[in-house]
């Protein structure tokens, strides 16, 4: 740990190793992000790709990367760093690896937000207000249900779960309402989907990351750090325990189901993120700004990847992460029951 003094009794914490991998994974990230810019059918090299995107390049250049292919990856690296950064929230919160919106019940919640508003008819503008809708009524309803003289992790995991299978349960008979083509609609969002993205998807995940960003790193960072030695260490310590995981819970609901508008539920990203984070900074705490980097780099190169898995076929981006978490998920299980810790 090093400390920088800002003056006026001002410092900063950080870790080299931390600090490192959170730049090399958001170099990382940026590119795959200029690779996939450059890849497809009408091919781009890397520099003409840089050329086009300082406001060079030849008109059909801009088209296919600034006005095509830009607002889909950018959206790409949003999302993932959303999701990345409400996982660790989440796994903070209630000292978890397995602590994520994925097993918790809020992707789930703004899912069954969609899926009404797919019944009803509407937009597509309206189901991502929907999906936000539900995964922030969700939040509500599972802290309310989790309180007891306050939110305690391992309370919170299981009426997550247990509010996860009952909202999957709900989900499935909506979509038996839905027409077929809504229902076509709704099945592809539910997998997870890049295709087709705007900017007008990524505009409200980058200002909800602008405004809680911040919040999080800076205004709470000291504080998570405290958590991490137990409530009543962080409360001897002057850290207003329950307001402070109210904050961070409220982000992070909030952050997931913006992600969850944006590009649907993909699964996985936010449960593995924060862990491959922890193991490459080899640092306690939740590593979130390495976790950010993680979770855009693994989010923009599962998408190349959807796209170029099989010749003249794109697979939605939430198929890649699935295989990729699950076959994580596994590990994980393995690795806690060989320690003894479940």
């Amino acid at each position: 740990m090093r400390v920088i003094r800002l003056g006026s009794g001002l410092s900063l914490r950080y870790r080299p190793r931390a600090l490192a991998v959170g730049a090399g994974c958001a170099l990382l990230a940026l590119a795959v992000a200029v690779l996939a810019l450059g890849s497809g059918d009408y091919p781009v090299s890397v520099g003409e790709v840089l050329t086009t995107l300082t406001g060079g390049g030849t008109p059909a250049q801009d088209f296919i990367v600034n006005q095509l292919r830009l607002p889909r990856v950018v959206t790409a690296l949003l999302v993932g760093a959303a999701l990345a950064l409400a996982g660790a929230l989440f796994q903070s919160l209630v000292r978890n690896p397995l602590g994520s919106p994925d097993i918790l019940g809020f992707t789930q919640g703004a899912a069954t937000g969609a899926l009404t508003v797919v019944v009803a008819g509407g937009s597509s503008l309206a189901l991502s207000a929907g999906a936000v809708a539900g995964g922030l009524v969700t939040g509500a309803v599972i802290y309310l249900l989790a309180w007891r003289g306050g939110v305690h992790g391992h309370r919170l995991v299981l009426v997550g779960i247990g509010s996860a299978a009952i909202l999957t349960g709900v989900n499935s008979y909506l979509l038996t309402r839905a027409q077929l083509t809504e229902a076509a609609r709704a099945v592809l969002w539910l997998t997870g989907s890049l295709d087709g993205r705007g900017w007008g998807d990524a505009r409200p995940l980058l200002v909800a990351l602008a405004v809680l960003v911040p919040l999080v790193l800076l205004g709470c960072g000291r504080a998570m750090q405290l958590m991490e030695l137990g409530d009543d260490a962080a409360n001897a310590l002057g850290v207003p325990v329950e307001r402070l995981r109210l904050t961070l819970l409220a982000s992070a609901v909030l952050l997931a189901s913006l992600a969850a508008a944006a590009a649907g539920p993909v699964s996985f990203v936010a449960l593995t993120a924060p862990q491959l984070a922890r193991r490459l900074t080899r640092a306690p705490g939740p590593n979130l700004a390495a976790s950010m980097g993680v979770g855009a780099a693994l989010l923009v190169g599962s998408d190349w990847a959807a796209q170029r898995a099989f010749t003249g076929h794109q697979l939605p981006v939430g198929v890649v992460t699935g295989v990729l978490g699950g076959g994580y998920l596994i590990w994980l299980l393995a690795t806690e029951r060989r320690a003894g810790r479940i």
